[in-house]
C-alpha cells in the first residue's frame, strides 16, 4: 500500500518536475553511475583476444555482478531511508520521481519537433540525435519524424511503465535492478561485434523484465488515443498493436511502436542506418501517412502525455480500491 502510495505521488513529481538540468549538471544522475560501473566492467572483461564463449561467459557474470550490486544498493537505501520516518519516505519518493522519465522523455521529443519548426531539416536533426542512436544525417524530415515518435512509444514502456511497475512489485531494489539492467541493454545489447556476445544475458534479461511493461503501455497509449482522438483510434492502437508488433526486430518495443502508429496513423519503422550500417525492417501500420513532419510528433506527444494520465490516475484509484477492501 506504501509503496503505491508514494509511486503515486512520485509519478506526479516527474511528470511535472521532470529532470532539472541545474541538478544533474552539479552532481551526477544515478543513471550516469550506473553506466560507469557497466563501462568498467566491460572495459576489464571483454577484451580483445577473449573467443566468443568466453565473451559470453563473462557477459553472464558482468550483469549477474551488477544486478545483485544494485539489489543491495536499493535494499540499503531503503532501509535507511525507513528508519528515518515521514523524512525518509519523502527522500524515497523523490528517488522513484528521479528514476522515472515522463516529463524528460515528452521535453528531448518536443525538441525534436521545435527543431524542425525552427531550424529545418538540420534542427531537427541536430535535436533527434540526442535521443537515438541511428545515424542522423542519413534522415530525411519524415525519416526524424518517424525516429522520435519511435523513441517517444519506446521509452515510454522503458523508462516510465517498466520502472514504475518494477517499484511497484519489488520496491527500491527492484527499481534499482531493473534501471542497472536497462541501462545495461542500452550500452552493451546491441547485435555489433564487440556486444553480441558479452552483452547477451544483459539484451535476453532485459527482454524478460520488460515483457510486462511493453504490453501494459499499448493498452495504455490506446487508452491516450481514445481520449485525444477518438474510439475510432484507439481501436485501430489495439488492432495495429495485435497484428504488427512481430514485425519489430524487439519483442517489446513493437508493441508500443505499433500501438502508437495506429493511435495516430502513421508509418513507423521501416530501413534506417545505425553506425553506418543498413538495418532492414517492415513498416509498421504500413498503410499510415508515410510523409510526416512536426505536427504528427506533437500528435504523438499528446497520446503520450493522455497515456500518462490515464497511468497516474489509474494508480490512485487502486491503493483507494484496495484501502476500501482491507
Amino acid at each position: 500500500m506504501l509503496i503505491l502510495t508514494n509511486l503515486s505521488i512520485a509519478l506526479v513529481i516527474d511528470r511535472v518536475v521532470g529532470d532539472p538540468h541545474w541538478l544533474w549538471s552539479k552532481i551526477p544522475h544515478p543513471v550516469v553511475l550506473f553506466g560507469k560501473a557497466i563501462a568498467f566492467f566491460e572495459a576489464q572483461f571483454n577484451g580483445r583476444g577473449l573467443d566468443d564463449r568466453a565473451r559470453r561467459s563473462y557477459g553472464i557474470l558482468t550483469i549477474l555482478a551488477l544486478l545483485l550490486a544494485s539489489t543491495l544498493g536499493g535494499w540499503i537505501v531503503h532501509s535507511g531511508l525507513a528508519a528515518l520516518g515521514l523524512f525518509g519516505t519523502v527522500i524515497e519518493i523523490l528517488i522513484v520521481a528521479v528514476l522515472l522519465a515522463q516529463k524528460s522523455l515528452s521535453d528531448h521529443v518536443g525538441a525534436v519537433a521545435s527543431g524542425l519548426r525552427k531550424g529545418g531539416l538540420e534542427g531537427g536533426r541536430q535535436a533527434v540525435s540526442m535521443v537515438v542512436g541511428r545515424d542522423p544525417q542519413s534522415l530525411d524530415q519524415p525519416a526524424v519524424c518517424r525516429a522520435a515518435i519511435e523513441t517517444l512509444a519506446e521509452n515510454f514502456s522503458d523508462g516510465v511503465i517498466a520502472p514504475a511497475l518494477s517499484y511497484a512489485v519489488f520496491g527500491l531494489p527492484g527499481l534499482f535492478a531493473y534501471k542497472m539492467l536497462n541501462t545495461a541493454d542500452s550500452m552493451i545489447g546491441h547485435k555489433t561485434q564487440r556486444y553480441l556476445h558479452f552483452g547477451w544475458a544483459s539484451a535476453r534479461l532485459d527482454d524478460l523484465a520488460n515483457w510486462p511493461a511493453a504490453r501494459l503501455s499499448a493498452l495504455l497509449i490506446a487508452g491516450g488515443a481514445w481520449i485525444e482522438r477518438g474510439p475510432k483510434a484507439a481501436g485501430r492502437a489495439l488492432h495495429v498493436a495485435l497484428t504488427d508488433h512481430g514485425l519489430h526486430r524487439s519483442p517489446n518495443s513493437g508493441w508500443p511502436e505499433s500501438a502508437m502508429a495506429g493511435a495516430i496513423d502513421v508509418a513507423l519503422a521501416g530501413p534506417r542506418i545505425y553506425a553506418g550500417e543498413r538495418v532492414q525492417e517492415p513498416l509498421q501500420n504500413a498503410p499510415g501517412r508515410r510523409a510526416i513532419g512536426p505536427s504528427e510528433i506533437v500528435a504523438a506527444l499528446a497520446v503520450y502525455g493522455s497515456a500518462c494520465t490515464v497511468f497516474n490516475l489509474a494508480l490512485p484509484v487502486v491503493v483507494l480500491a484496495l484501502l476500501a477492501f482491507s
